[in-house]
Protein backbone atom coordinates (compact mmCIF):
# COMPACT_ATOMS: atom_id res chain seq x y z
CA UNK A 1 0.00 0.00 0.00
CA UNK A 2 1.14 3.53 -0.76
CA UNK A 3 2.19 5.90 2.56
CA UNK A 4 -0.02 8.49 2.29
CA UNK A 5 0.77 12.75 2.10
CA UNK A 6 0.19 13.79 5.64
CA UNK A 7 -0.43 17.68 6.79
CA UNK A 8 2.02 18.66 9.97
CA UNK A 9 -0.94 17.64 12.08
CA UNK A 10 -1.36 14.40 10.74
CA UNK A 11 -4.04 14.35 8.40
CA UNK A 12 -4.03 12.58 5.58
CA UNK A 13 -3.71 15.00 1.96
CA UNK A 14 -7.83 15.06 0.77
CA UNK A 15 -8.10 12.95 -2.04
CA UNK A 16 -8.82 16.43 -4.33
CA UNK A 17 -6.54 19.07 -4.45
CA UNK A 18 -7.09 22.66 -5.50
CA UNK A 19 -4.57 23.81 -8.24
CA UNK A 20 -4.12 27.70 -8.56
CA UNK A 21 -6.07 29.62 -11.96
CA UNK A 22 -5.27 32.83 -12.63
CA UNK A 23 -8.80 33.13 -12.91
CA UNK A 24 -10.33 31.97 -9.29
CA UNK A 25 -11.67 34.06 -6.83
CA UNK A 26 -9.67 34.76 -3.53
CA UNK A 27 -12.53 33.24 -1.64
CA UNK A 28 -11.95 29.89 -2.90
CA UNK A 29 -9.49 28.23 -0.90
CA UNK A 30 -11.52 28.79 2.10
CA UNK A 31 -14.93 27.77 0.58
CA UNK A 32 -12.28 24.59 -1.08
CA UNK A 33 -11.09 24.37 2.87
CA UNK A 34 -14.45 24.59 3.86
CA UNK A 35 -15.50 21.52 1.89
CA UNK A 36 -13.04 19.23 2.70
CA UNK A 37 -9.69 20.33 1.00
CA UNK A 38 -6.63 20.56 2.37
CA UNK A 39 -4.10 20.60 -0.63
CA UNK A 40 -3.30 23.45 -2.23
CA UNK A 41 -0.90 24.03 -4.71
CA UNK A 42 0.49 26.30 -7.27
CA UNK A 43 3.15 26.77 -10.35
CA UNK A 44 4.56 29.81 -9.01
CA UNK A 45 4.23 32.92 -7.03
CA UNK A 46 1.98 34.78 -9.91
CA UNK A 47 -1.19 33.81 -8.85
CA UNK A 48 -2.19 36.81 -6.50
CA UNK A 49 -6.01 35.76 -5.44
CA UNK A 50 -4.67 32.23 -4.34
CA UNK A 51 -2.09 32.86 -2.65
CA UNK A 52 -3.90 35.76 -0.96
CA UNK A 53 -6.99 33.46 -0.60
CA UNK A 54 -4.53 30.97 0.80
CA UNK A 55 -2.68 33.05 3.60
CA UNK A 56 -4.91 33.58 6.16
CA UNK A 57 -5.98 30.62 6.26
CA UNK A 58 -2.58 29.58 7.03
CA UNK A 59 -1.89 31.86 9.72
CA UNK A 60 -5.37 29.99 11.55
CA UNK A 61 -4.72 26.50 10.35
CA UNK A 62 -1.12 25.78 9.02
CA UNK A 63 -0.76 22.20 11.19
CA UNK A 64 -4.10 21.13 9.11
CA UNK A 65 -2.74 22.40 5.53
CA UNK A 66 -0.57 21.19 3.51
CA UNK A 67 1.31 23.83 0.95
CA UNK A 68 2.81 22.37 -2.63
CA UNK A 69 4.83 24.16 -5.42
CA UNK A 70 7.76 23.13 -7.14
CA UNK A 71 10.00 24.43 -9.90
CA UNK A 72 10.98 23.50 -13.33
CA UNK A 73 13.97 25.27 -12.57
CA UNK A 74 17.21 23.24 -12.70
CA UNK A 75 19.39 26.33 -11.08
CA UNK A 76 20.45 25.52 -7.46
CA UNK A 77 20.56 29.06 -7.03
CA UNK A 78 17.36 29.98 -8.16
CA UNK A 79 15.12 27.12 -6.46
CA UNK A 80 16.91 28.51 -2.95
CA UNK A 81 15.61 31.88 -3.93
CA UNK A 82 11.83 30.52 -5.23
CA UNK A 83 11.44 28.91 -2.10
CA UNK A 84 12.93 30.92 0.35
CA UNK A 85 10.35 33.27 -1.60
CA UNK A 86 7.51 31.27 -1.28
CA UNK A 87 8.26 30.60 2.41
CA UNK A 88 7.98 34.72 3.16
CA UNK A 89 5.41 35.53 0.72
CA UNK A 90 3.11 32.96 2.79
CA UNK A 91 4.49 33.64 6.04
CA UNK A 92 5.41 30.18 6.25
CA UNK A 93 8.65 28.17 7.64
CA UNK A 94 8.63 25.57 5.32
CA UNK A 95 7.04 23.97 2.68
CA UNK A 96 4.89 20.64 2.82
CA UNK A 97 5.36 19.41 -0.79
CA UNK A 98 8.12 21.11 -3.05
CA UNK A 99 8.54 19.49 -7.04
CA UNK A 100 11.21 18.94 -9.26
CA UNK A 101 8.88 20.19 -12.06
CA UNK A 102 8.69 18.64 -15.45
CA UNK A 103 11.92 16.33 -15.35
CA UNK A 104 11.40 14.92 -19.26
CA UNK A 105 13.76 12.64 -21.50
CA UNK A 106 15.97 15.79 -23.01
CA UNK A 107 16.90 17.01 -19.11
CA UNK A 108 20.38 17.05 -17.84
CA UNK A 109 20.52 13.81 -15.49
CA UNK A 110 23.27 15.64 -13.65
CA UNK A 111 21.35 18.67 -13.17
CA UNK A 112 18.21 16.63 -11.80
CA UNK A 113 20.23 14.54 -9.31
CA UNK A 114 21.70 17.92 -8.22
CA UNK A 115 18.60 19.40 -7.73
CA UNK A 116 17.20 16.44 -5.57
CA UNK A 117 20.19 16.41 -3.46
CA UNK A 118 19.66 19.98 -3.00
CA UNK A 119 15.50 19.57 -1.83
CA UNK A 120 16.92 16.52 0.25
CA UNK A 121 19.15 18.87 2.02
CA UNK A 122 16.49 21.41 2.11
CA UNK A 123 14.42 18.39 3.57
CA UNK A 124 16.81 18.09 6.36
CA UNK A 125 16.62 21.46 7.76
CA UNK A 126 12.84 21.29 7.61
CA UNK A 127 12.16 23.72 4.90
CA UNK A 128 10.63 21.37 2.85
CA UNK A 129 8.35 18.02 4.30
CA UNK A 130 8.17 15.91 1.07
CA UNK A 131 10.80 16.08 -1.77
CA UNK A 132 8.66 15.30 -5.35
CA UNK A 133 9.11 15.05 -8.88
CA UNK A 134 6.44 15.91 -11.77
CA UNK A 135 7.20 14.22 -15.22
CA UNK A 136 4.97 13.11 -17.80
CA UNK A 137 7.37 10.12 -18.96
CA UNK A 138 6.47 6.67 -17.97
CA UNK A 139 10.05 5.61 -18.02
CA UNK A 140 11.22 8.62 -15.82
CA UNK A 141 8.59 8.08 -13.79
CA UNK A 142 9.57 3.95 -13.12
CA UNK A 143 13.40 4.97 -12.61
CA UNK A 144 12.64 7.96 -9.85
CA UNK A 145 10.09 5.28 -8.12
CA UNK A 146 13.29 2.33 -8.60
CA UNK A 147 16.02 4.19 -7.29
CA UNK A 148 13.12 6.03 -4.52
CA UNK A 149 14.36 9.75 -5.40
CA UNK A 150 11.02 11.14 -4.56
CA UNK A 151 8.57 11.32 -1.41
CA UNK A 152 5.97 11.82 -3.77
CA UNK A 153 5.51 11.50 -7.64
CA UNK A 154 2.78 14.09 -9.50
CA UNK A 155 2.24 12.00 -13.35
CA UNK A 156 -0.62 12.44 -15.86
CA UNK A 157 -3.31 9.87 -15.19
CA UNK A 158 -6.48 10.08 -16.93
CA UNK A 159 -9.24 8.11 -18.77
CA UNK A 160 -7.35 8.57 -22.24
CA UNK A 161 -3.74 8.00 -20.77
CA UNK A 162 -3.76 4.69 -19.16
CA UNK A 163 -0.63 3.40 -19.69
CA UNK A 164 0.64 4.41 -15.88
CA UNK A 165 -2.07 1.14 -14.91
CA UNK A 166 1.04 -0.88 -16.53
CA UNK A 167 3.75 0.06 -14.72
CA UNK A 168 4.33 3.31 -12.88
CA UNK A 169 0.76 3.24 -10.68
CA UNK A 170 1.38 -0.80 -9.32
CA UNK A 171 5.58 0.41 -8.70
CA UNK A 172 4.51 3.57 -7.36
CA UNK A 173 1.96 1.54 -5.29
CA UNK A 174 4.61 -1.24 -4.31
CA UNK A 175 7.17 1.28 -3.14
CA UNK A 176 4.70 2.92 -1.35
CA UNK A 177 5.15 6.18 -3.11
CA UNK A 178 1.99 8.48 -3.16
CA UNK A 179 0.67 9.59 -6.46
CA UNK A 180 -0.55 12.89 -7.41
CA UNK A 181 -2.62 12.57 -10.77
CA UNK A 182 -2.73 15.35 -13.16
CA UNK A 183 -4.35 16.71 -16.27
CA UNK A 184 -7.11 14.82 -14.94
CA UNK A 185 -9.33 16.26 -17.91
CA UNK A 186 -6.60 15.72 -20.03
CA UNK A 187 -6.57 19.40 -20.57
CA UNK A 188 -10.36 19.40 -20.75
CA UNK A 189 -10.60 17.75 -24.13
CA UNK A 190 -12.17 14.98 -22.40
CA UNK A 191 -15.29 17.05 -21.30
CA UNK A 192 -15.48 17.93 -25.12
CA UNK A 193 -17.94 15.27 -26.59
CA UNK A 194 -16.40 13.10 -29.40
CA UNK A 195 -18.27 12.71 -32.28
CA UNK A 196 -18.48 9.52 -32.25
CA UNK A 197 -19.51 9.44 -29.37
CA UNK A 198 -23.68 9.44 -28.44
CA UNK A 199 -23.98 9.45 -24.86
CA UNK A 200 -22.91 12.05 -22.28
CA UNK A 201 -19.76 13.03 -22.06
CA UNK A 202 -18.27 13.00 -18.49
CA UNK A 203 -17.98 15.91 -16.12
CA UNK A 204 -14.84 16.98 -14.27
CA UNK A 205 -15.81 15.01 -11.08
CA UNK A 206 -16.57 11.91 -13.14
CA UNK A 207 -12.69 12.65 -14.16
CA UNK A 208 -11.45 12.72 -11.18
CA UNK A 209 -13.68 9.74 -9.79
CA UNK A 210 -11.81 7.61 -12.82
CA UNK A 211 -8.24 8.68 -11.42
CA UNK A 212 -8.91 8.08 -7.65
CA UNK A 213 -10.24 4.56 -8.50
CA UNK A 214 -6.87 3.69 -8.00
CA UNK A 215 -5.36 2.91 -5.27
CA UNK A 216 -1.80 4.19 -6.36
CA UNK A 217 -3.70 7.83 -6.73
CA UNK A 218 -3.51 9.38 -3.23
CA UNK A 219 -5.39 12.39 -5.20
CA UNK A 220 -6.15 14.45 -7.43
CA UNK A 221 -5.62 17.86 -8.89
CA UNK A 222 -8.23 20.18 -9.93
CA UNK A 223 -8.12 23.87 -11.70
CA UNK A 224 -11.26 24.73 -11.93
CA UNK A 225 -11.36 28.36 -13.35
CA UNK A 226 -14.84 29.34 -11.82
CA UNK A 227 -16.87 29.18 -8.68
CA UNK A 228 -19.13 27.05 -10.23
CA UNK A 229 -16.90 24.50 -11.60
CA UNK A 230 -15.06 24.36 -8.09
CA UNK A 231 -18.08 24.16 -6.65
CA UNK A 232 -19.07 20.64 -9.13
CA UNK A 233 -15.86 19.52 -8.71
CA UNK A 234 -16.24 19.70 -4.88
CA UNK A 235 -19.28 16.86 -5.72
CA UNK A 236 -15.95 14.45 -5.36
CA UNK A 237 -15.14 14.49 -2.16
CA UNK A 238 -18.26 12.78 -1.21
CA UNK A 239 -19.15 10.84 -4.48
CA UNK A 240 -19.51 7.36 -4.69
CA UNK A 241 -16.43 5.26 -6.17
CA UNK A 242 -17.37 4.10 -10.08
CA UNK A 243 -18.57 0.61 -10.69
CA UNK A 244 -17.35 -1.78 -12.69
CA UNK A 245 -19.94 -0.96 -15.44
CA UNK A 246 -18.83 2.71 -15.29
CA UNK A 247 -15.29 1.97 -15.14
CA UNK A 248 -15.21 0.32 -18.67
CA UNK A 249 -17.84 2.77 -19.83
CA UNK A 250 -14.91 5.71 -19.17
CA UNK A 251 -12.46 3.52 -21.01
CA UNK A 252 -14.16 3.23 -24.15
CA UNK A 253 -14.63 6.90 -23.95
CA UNK A 254 -11.08 8.05 -23.57
CA UNK A 255 -9.97 5.21 -26.14
CA UNK A 256 -12.11 7.59 -28.42
CA UNK A 257 -10.41 10.36 -26.97
CA UNK A 258 -7.36 9.27 -27.25
CA UNK A 259 -7.12 8.43 -30.89
CA UNK A 260 -3.66 7.57 -32.16
CA UNK A 261 -2.37 9.43 -29.96
CA UNK A 262 -0.16 11.00 -32.21
CA UNK A 263 -1.27 15.03 -31.56
CA UNK A 264 2.03 17.06 -30.55
CA UNK A 265 2.05 17.16 -27.05
CA UNK A 266 0.68 13.37 -26.75
CA UNK A 267 3.99 12.64 -28.85
CA UNK A 268 6.27 14.95 -26.84
CA UNK A 269 5.24 13.25 -23.25
CA UNK A 270 5.28 9.38 -23.93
Amino acid sequence: MPSVIKSELGQKASILGLAAQPQLDVNSVSMAFAAGINYFFFYSLEYNNFLNGLKPLLAEKREQVLVATGSENRDINSLRRYLDSVRHRLDVDSVDVFFVEYVFPGDDSKQVQAVLEELRSQQEKGLVRYVGVTTHNRPIALEMIERNQCDVLMHRYNMAHRKAEEDVLPNANQAGIPVVAFTCTRWGSLLAKHPNWQLQPPTAADCYRYVLRHPAVSLALTAPKTKEQLEENLRVLDALPLSPEEVAHWQEYGDLIYGTGQDAFDTQWT
